[in-house]
């Protein structure tokens, strides 16, 4: 009420700027000569004007081929989103010994002598994406690596030789180590390849899951770093899994929202207070 004895309303908390990571789930691998799954897109922007009710997203990984199925590309992973801030789920490995690789944040792997997928990293919202192409299945028998954040996926080569996955990105590792996430500092490796040839063809650093020859079961990716899942040679074989996405934001000094769901993580680290989301929630500044 002011002096004049008429009700105001309460005026509204100012923005807050924040620096916002915001980290698609991974693409799961493919069988029957699989490429690697490939990353989820990163989306990061510094000094971004946050205010009100702000929703978070995390998404899933994408699904693995099982060992019940006689091939297949995998799955692309979930989108992220913080508010309008979106991240694209990583595109699937191919799989069927010819199948391309799947679209996505980045691309998957592509299967025997098929092309990789492509990245999506386009937006009109003021963040910047991150996301690079999976490689090509190479002729006898070899899966191309998925794209990762920071670098494209491997091509196959001949004689059934797999392609690595793509690195990840490591820009920010300040984040990782703050708020004990991410794998070494990097976030969205692409998965390994599958193919005839020892040994098995790794993932991209990040947390990209390996692929393997012949038959087996491939590595998954790690959890909560958007990275994609290792792709495997044979059919009646289990591919590997994509990585689950991850939400982050920070601002300097120490502040505690009004309000928040989904049960963040709150670190007060190097001068800045985090928060940090491995499920989907809000923040209400």
């Amino acid at each position: 009420m002011n002096i004049l004895g008429i009700l105001t309303q309460p005026s509204a908390a100012p923005p807050v700027p924040f620096d916002i990571l915001v980290i698609a789930g991974g693409g799961g691998g493919g069988t029957h000569v699989g490429g690697g799954g490939g990353a989820g897109n990163i989306a990061q922007q510094d000094n971004r004007n946050l205010s009100g009710t702000v929703s978070v997203t995390v998404g899933n990984g994408g699904a693995r081929v099982p060992n019940t199925d006689f091939n297949g590309n995998g799955g692309n992973g979930g989108n992220s989103l913080l508010g309008s801030v979106t991240a694209v789920g990583g595109g699937g490995g191919g799989g069927q010994a010819g199948s391309s690789g799947n679209n996505g944040g980045s691309g998957g792997g592509g299967s025997d002598n098929a092309a990789g997928g492509t990245a999506t990293t386009s937006a009109s919202d003021g963040a910047s994406r991150y996301g690079n192409s999976g490689g090509s299945g190479g002729g006898g028998f070899g899966g191309g690596g998925g794209g990762g954040a920071g670098a494209s996926g491997a091509n196959a080569t001949g004689g059934g030789n797999a392609g690595v996955g793509g690195a990840g990105l490591n820009t920010w590792s300040a984040y990782a180590s703050a708020t004990s996430t991410g794998v070494s500092g990097y976030y969205a490796g692409g998965g390994g390849g599958g193919g005839d040839t020892a040994p098995n063809r790794a993932g991209g650093a990040g947390g990209g899951g390996a692929g393997k020859n012949g038959s087996g079961t491939a590595t998954d990716a790690t959890a909560n770093t958007g990275s994609g899942g290792g792709g495997v040679r044979e059919v009646f074989s289990q591919s590997g899994a994509g990585g689950s996405g991850i939400v982050i934001i920070r601002t300097s000094g120490t502040y505690t929202a009004t309000a928040t769901t989904g049960s963040p993580t709150r670190t007060v680290s190097g001068g800045y207070t985090y928060y940090v989301w491995t499920g989907d929630g809000s923040i209400t500044i």
